[in-house]
């Protein structure tokens, strides 16, 4: 039997990742003593890294897929094939920012104010690109962690950091200057491997129900019955993928309504459709869309 490696990503994508995973089909079950996941399809052999290293594993061709951020990719200059973006915002894991920051009172307030600074930064090969985009020529140094404290303790004039909400820049008093790349969470393919009709067509698999399933997130289904006479009224109020599905009852001059809509909508639209004339009105979440 053939059989496809994917990396998932272990740390701060490693729950929402499995969590997809899991709506989408694939049953994954994580050992915290082990860095060989299982999962239950037998065509897939999964491993467990951080983010930062698997695009360097699949350009080698270590790994066929694996899923990780656009920032590391770019970060490793790492040759793949970019199959499909997954943003999982409804798991919090909305697309994140590189940014450039400084302390609240230094006198950097543009990038060509780096000029000659020292910068420190997770993400050197990023912040080089980006201020060699700028013409600015900096000192960049590589940062193990803990990256929003050095400008206080002098260690450098500014960072370049990940950053959601900006909650803990500001809790070390540092401001954005600029924000070098958003990043968002990619699923990636080996190029020898992507040449292989089997692994493309697994990875393509995977990919239409990681995305549909993340499309599915923030949707519902929507069923109801109305008088056929009330159809055109019912139907105006419902929005829907591209039109609603009407079906004929039993019962002589009824129908069935149903449609899939965005969550947040539903509760704008539920009184409203009552009061047109629909009856029995219910919602049902979704595991999947596909277009």
């Amino acid at each position: 039997m053939q059989k496809l490696l994917l990396a998932l990503p272990k740390g701060s994508l490693q729950e929402a990742t499995v969590s997809i995973m899991q709506k989408a089909g694939f049953r994954v079950r994580i050992d915290s003593r082990s860095y060989i996941p299982q999962v239950d399809d037998p065509e897939i052999e999964a491993r467990l890294l951080r983010a930062q290293e698997i695009s360097r594993c699949v350009e080698t061709g270590t790994l066929d897929a694996g899923i990780t951020g656009l920032d590391w990719i770019m970060e490793n200059g790492s040759r793949v094939v970019d199959v499909a973006e997954l943003i999982y915002a409804k798991q919090g894991m909305k697309p994140v920012r590189w940014v450039l920051a400084v302390p609240e009172k230094s006198p950097i307030r543009k990038i060509k104010d780096l000029q000659g600074k020292r910068i420190a930064t997770e993400a050197v090969n990023l912040t080089l690109a980006f201020l060699k985009r700028h013409g600015v020529k900096a000192t960049v140094e590589f940062s193990w962690g803990a990256t929003e404290i050095k400008p206080a303790m002098g260690l450098a004039d500014a960072v370049v950091e990940l950053t959601e909400t900006g909650s803990s820049l500001r809790a070390h008093n540092l401001r954005v200057v600029e924000t070098v790349l958003e990043s968002t969470t990619r699923l990636i393919a080996n190029k020898t491997a992507w040449k292989n009709a089997w692994k493309r067509a697994k990875i393509n698999q995977i990919a239409t129900l990681l995305q549909g399933a993340l499309r599915a997130e923030n949707k519902v289904l929507i069923k109801m019955n109305a008088p056929a006479r009330k159809v055109t009224q019912v139907t105006r109020i419902l929005p829907s993928l591209h039109a609603p599905t009407i079906s004929n009852l039993d019962s002589k001059g009824w129908v069935a309504i149903e449609s899939v809509v965005d969550e947040t909508v539903v509760r704008e639209i539920i009184c409203r459709l009552k009061k047109a004339g629909a009856e029995g009105i219910i919602e049902l979440p979704l595991n999947k869309v596909i277009p």
